[in-house]
């Protein structure tokens, strides 16, 4: 079927995002502690350590720009879902009182398979 075909690609096109978003943050320095982290509030695609501060990072693939940019796909609604999975991640782990951000890695690549862009924006959720 169509849709499910549509939702596998969407799905390895995710998965190959948070693995190069992972090798990028760790040749960048921090420490990756976990992947796709389920909890009620949502799901978490990587929890890393950059020195003392714990960050929670959306990963956001695009193949072509035709939808308009990854980071541009963040949002109000996934925004409040990421606030709530992190400071349920802060909970769960009693870690309440760690200093902790929301970062986006946005990664585009063309129909070639080379990625034409890639962007780490820390801070990129208020909270």
């Amino acid at each position: 079927e169509a849709s499910a075909a549509v939702t596998r690609e969407r799905k390895a096109l995710g998965d190959f995002g948070e693995r190069y978003a992972a090798a990028l943050l760790t040749r960048a320095g921090y420490a990756v502690l976990g992947r796709n982290i389920r909890l009620r509030s949502g799901e978490i695609d990587i929890v890393a350590r950059d020195g003392p501060t714990l960050v929670f990072v959306e990963v956001r693939t695009r193949r072509g720009g035709k939808f308009g940019s990854p980071e541009e796909s963040v949002t109000p609604k996934k925004r409040a879902h990421l606030v709530a999975a992190a400071q349920e991640y802060l909970q769960e782990n009693r870690a309440e009182g760690r200093e902790w951000r929301i970062d986006v890695v946005a990664i585009e690549y063309g129909h070639d398979g080379k990625v034409t862009r890639l962007d780490v924006m820390e801070n990129a959720v208020e909270i």
